[in-house]
């Protein structure tokens, strides 16, 4: 269920610009988070990282986040 939430908020991510944006501009996990809270996604963090498949393309997120969350 949880990986469900986070491929739903990363969808939403896509399609609300302003959502996209505050994505965009986190550099932490903590960050992300409180984004997806805000949105009304309860993300169990465990979930965002490998060895899960990846929700989010590197377009969506910071430099940063790219690399702790989609093995780059």
């Amino acid at each position: 269920m949880a990986i469900q939430t986070i491929k739903a908020f990363s969808e939403k991510a896509k399609t609300d610009a302003d959502l996209g944006a505050k994505l965009k501009e986190c550099l932490k996990i903590r960050e992300l988070l409180t984004v997806a809270r805000e949105a009304g996604f309860d993300i169990d963090e465990v979930e965002l990282y490998p060895p899960n498949e990846p929700q989010f393309t590197e377009d969506q997120l910071s430099e940063k986040l790219v690399k702790a969350l989609l093995r780059a």
